[in-house]
């Protein structure tokens, strides 16, 4: 029998799903507010893979921690965790490499899907991304004591990249990549300084924590990421948004990368262009002493 107030999907493929099965199962031993979670879920199955922990409280009309009580009873270790093992009952697994990939597809179609996929990236973040946003940020950065660029995971990579790029400014730099790392520097972080959050979801918790930190202590945090109302964004001075149509319950975002590049990219540019001749001389600089190491 199915519980008051959830959705009958008996006919449906996810009435065999662990996951709902764990729902209905749960469901008479929840709060009024946890119902409403569950509720949404059981109604919006497919959607459900696509919202951000905010977006959810949003569309159920509860608060985050409302969720986040519901994955713990529910035995998951946190909301992303609960969305992960939702979307492989719901989602075939193929759609976990790619998208738009299929198992007949010869590397020619898979080819032409991944590198289509890496050009609407571009183009959706083209019209997304706020002029006046890259404005700020990169008046920022040029008039910043030291900046911070913090990443884990598939974004530390970004983060060493963007990392890399700004040495050349001549503007002090460090690179953070793991949770202790990202603290530390959060807690020596001045209203001088400018953090660099990059992260996807939003929602990683050593990035988020550092950017909350980082800001309390007065720096300008500057959120890299795709979703607008991820818990990164509440913790950001300035947001520079990408858009990628890619699935966000992947642990590994493809298209977003690129994405978060070009944005990187961008602001270095705008930076070296507004250093001018400081800049020219520091490249003057490393383009000689580098010389020995190229063949």
């Amino acid at each position: 029998m199915v519980p008051v107030g959830v959705p009958d999907v008996s006919n449906s493929q996810l009435s065999a799903s662990s996951f709902m099965a764990r729902l209905r199962g749960i469901y008479r031993n929840l709060r009024a507010s946890e119902k409403k979670v569950v509720d949404y879920i059981m109604a919006n199955p497919e959607a459900i893979i696509h919202l951000s922990i905010s977006d959810l409280a949003d569309a159920s009309q509860v608060s985050e921690a409302t969720i986040v009580r519901l994955c713990k009873k529910l035995g998951f270790n946190g909301y992303q965790d609960l969305k992960i093992t939702f979307a492989q009952d719901l989602v075939a697994p193929i759609k976990n490499i790619h998208e738009e990939v299929t198992p007949e597809d010869a590397i020619g179609q898979i080819k032409d899907k991944v590198f289509r996929s890496n050009l609407l990236a571009l183009e959706d973040t083209l019209k997304t991304v706020a002029d006046e946003e890259l404005e700020r940020a990169a008046g920022a950065l040029v008039a910043a004591r030291r900046i911070q660029f913090m990443g884990v995971g598939g974004s530390s990579c970004i983060a060493y990249d963007a990392y890399l790029k700004f040495l050349k400014t001549g503007i002090p730099c460090s690179l953070f990549t793991d949770g202790h790392s990202q603290v530390v520097g959060a807690s020596l972080a001045t209203p001088d300084d400018v953090v660099i959050a990059i992260s996807h979801s939003g929602s990683s918790k050593d990035v988020v924590q550092a950017a909350e930190l980082a800001r309390e202590n007065g720096a300008t945090t500057i959120a890299i990421t795709q979703y607008s109302k991820s818990p990164l964004v509440k913790h950001a001075d300035i947001c520079l948004f990408t858009s990628a149509r890619e699935t966000a319950f992947r642990t590994e975002a493809m298209s977003s990368r690129i994405a978060q590049l070009t944005i990187i990219d961008t602001l270095y540019v705008k930076v070296a262009l507004e250093l001018d001749k400081t800049f020219l001389e520091n490249l003057r600089k490393i383009r000689h002493n580098t010389t020995d190491k190229r063949f």
